[in-house]
């Protein structure tokens, strides 16, 4: 089992024949996503040439909109690798395709821009939107939809939520010998779709999922939610860890929504939230880690 992502998943790339679209669909591939194809309204009509996971050659086809590739290929995931000038527009349109998942990759998104397209996702209610700012969606062994690398881990029992990409990597090499049912960077700006919240319901509903790691970072009150959510709602065990104990109060801390307010957004205020939701809080990723695995042995 996994969430929002598994083997049978048909994915296109939205960009798919720019730099960043051209090399990560190469590296979906090899993963062993089943990528179908491709948009780009000026290239439609084309093909592009790639390698699937067994090396043997594929051409792609690029069409003109993200309804005419639904149509053709029976996508059900989209992957943005777009400008940031042009991703609402991007997200708009697979929005309005009503493609059940989109995972936005694009740094950068004006946050206007990803509010807009946000509001007008949960008016039509169809689309799951994973991101901006994301390292996207891993099923290990099943699908990539997204930056993460595919071959530091593979399949085990553990669910992964993280708002920092660079965190959900070192996170699935610590416990790589145990492995993930799915891991999910949902993005650290201050507007995202998929929220740490979203993930933990689906990982509570995940019957191959016996464990969670819940990655957060210091700005906003996400984490704080998401602790009283699972004081509520998650029975398995769920350790955590957030980033940013040394960071200066006031000052904006690399993602655009990590900016502490007076004693809100601290990674202290979130740790004691967390730890009095009953989630264990490493005060470091090993340490994290080595945390999960007691919890998992225990089980």
């Amino acid at each position: 089992m996994s969430i929002f992502l598994n083997k049978n998943s048909r994915v296109i790339v939205q960009g798919i024949t720019g730099g960043e679209g051209t090399k990560h669909t190469a590296l979906m591939l090899k993963a062993g996503t089943n990528v179908v194809g491709g948009v780009n309204a000026r290239k439609a009509g084309t093909t592009v040439a790639h390698k699937d996971a067994n090396g043997d050659d594929v051409e792609l086809p690029v069409f003109g909109s993200v309804a005419e590739a639904m149509a053709a290929t029976g996508a059900d995931v989209s992957i943005a690798f777009v400008p940031p000038a042009f991703t609402k527009d991007a997200m708009i349109e697979a929005v309005d395709a009503e493609i059940p998942l989109l995972v936005v990759i694009t740094e950068g998104v004006p946050v206007q821009d990803s509010a807009q397209a946000w509001a007008h996702a949960k008016a039509k209610g169809t689309t799951r939107i994973i991101g901006p700012n994301c390292p996207g969606i891993i099923t290990p062994g099943e699908a990539l939809v997204g930056i993460t690398p595919a071959n530091i881990t593979g399949k085990g029992p553990v669910g992964l939520v993280s708002k920092s990409g660079t965190l959900t990597y070192q996170m699935m090499f610590e416990l790589r010998d145990l492995g993930f049912s799915t891991a999910i960077g949902i993005g650290g700006d201050p507007i995202i779709g998929t929220t740490h919240i979203d993930a933990l319901e689906a990982f509570e509903a995940d019957p191959e999922t016996k464990a969670i790691v819940m990655i957060g970072e210091i700005g906003g009150d996400a984490e704080e939610r998401a602790a009283a959510y699972i004081k509520a709602n998650v029975t398995k065990p769920v350790v955590g860890y957030v980033a940013g104990f040394t960071a200066p109060e006031g000052k904006t801390m690399g993602h655009a929504g990590a900016i502490v307010s007076g004693s809100a957004g601290t990674a202290q205020a979130k740790k004691e939230a967390l730890e009095a939701a009953g989630v264990k809080v490493g005060k470091t990723p090993s340490e994290t880690a080595r945390l999960l695995r007691e919890v998992l042995a225990a089980l």
